[in-house]
């Protein structure tokens, strides 16, 4: 039962079997732990030191202003955020264009790579996703930037709205719960489906917006983007094949998940992604999560050199799973 004491900032609706009038909770998941294996971790040693700087193999991308047809393109931005180009739609994924994953400007996980397509050189955006309001994920000034330049549609998972509106008081954003479908497109449907994460923007506002998945159902193909999730025992994947019969694509994380006593709940590791793959029955997957703001203790290039041995493990040939760096194009097969 929650605490008669406490209130929800952001969200007030009917109880359900993930909401208890106060908090969001994964159904049987696992919460996120607390203050004190919080500085057991910090203090704990075994972070590995990352560079300041690093420069993509790739450099920054021009997209086109539309993809039509049966093509569909991503280009990687940096960490969550992916630019979708599908069905005659510009889609933005959890947009960071910030320096810092953080809402300070001096303090707090800062990239190390640069933005894979320059703010000014994004073509006319249609949706922005943001999938849970973790700064790595909800940044206020780019969205803002966003709202300015492009006027978007915002989607997001309930309780997120507000934050969004209390910022940006004019912008189109539509909230949505899981099992919601949003259908105000041409032949493309949003759907909004469980993962495994939590979610807070400061000490007292811990589980009282939802995190969630999406499913992007286009003429060229479905697309399952997830911004954050732990691996839950596959759940949340065997029930999206379920659902939606696979994947042209999906958009998976693979970093930050070291130490696992303390991420494994919440961020899934390589090995974890590949078998999610296969369990969401996607044929091409994105990979991203990695190699921009150093989160957690793992070095910068231990995800890939693990998802190359989770991959071969598995016997699933490499390019079907693509970590992508800033600046990266990535043209999916048709499946």
């Amino acid at each position: 039962m929650p605490d008669a004491k406490m209130r929800n900032p952001y969200y007030q609706g009917p109880v359900s079997d993930h909401f208890d009038g106060v908090q969001f909770f994964n159904p049987e998941g696992i919460e996120p732990l607390g203050f004190r294996e919080l500085m057991r971790w910090q203090f704990g040693g075994g972070r590995f030191r990352w560079p300041k700087a690093v420069d993509s193999p790739f450099p920054p991308a021009k997209p086109a202003q539309r993809i039509d047809g049966e093509d569909l393109r991503v280009t990687m931005v940096g960490h969550a955020s992916l630019l979708i180009q599908v069905a005659g739609l510009n889609i933005l994924t959890d947009p960071v264009w910030s320096d810092r994953a953080s809402p300070f400007s001096f303090a707090g996980p800062r990239r190390v790579s640069p933005p894979g397509i320059r703010f000014e050189e994004l073509p006319p955006i249609d949706i922005v996703l943001v999938s849970h309001n973790h700064y790595d994920h909800l940044d206020i000034r780019t969205l803002k930037r966003l709202f300015e330049e492009h006027g978007p549609h915002f989607i997001t998972p309930l309780g997120n709205d507000t934050i969004i509106h209390r910022a940006i008081p004019e912008a189109k954003v539509s909230d949505m719960d899981w099992g919601d479908r949003l259908s105000y497109w041409d032949g493309v449907t949003i759907d909004a489906e469980p993962c495994h994460h939590w979610s807070a923007r400061g000490t007292r506002d811990r589980r009282m917006a939802l995190w969630a998945a999406f499913v992007i159902s286009t003429p060229a193909g479905k697309i399952y983007h997830v911004g954050d999730t732990g691996f839950h025992e596959g759940i949340n994947y065997k029930a999206a094949r379920e659902k939606h019969g696979g994947f042209r694509l999906a958009i998976l994380p693979f970093g930050a998940y070291e130490p696992r006593w303390f991420m494994k709940g919440q961020h899934q590791n390589p090995e974890e992604a590949v078998a999610g793959m296969e369990l969401c029955n996607a044929a091409h997957v994105a990979g991203h999560h990695f190699a921009t703001f150093q989160l957690t203790n793992e070095a910068i290039d231990a995800p890939v050199a693990a998802l190359q041995q989770a991959l071969s493990a598995r016997g699933i040939e490499p390019g079907r799973f693509r970590p992508l760096r800033a600046g990266e194009v990535f043209d999916v097969p048709v499946a």
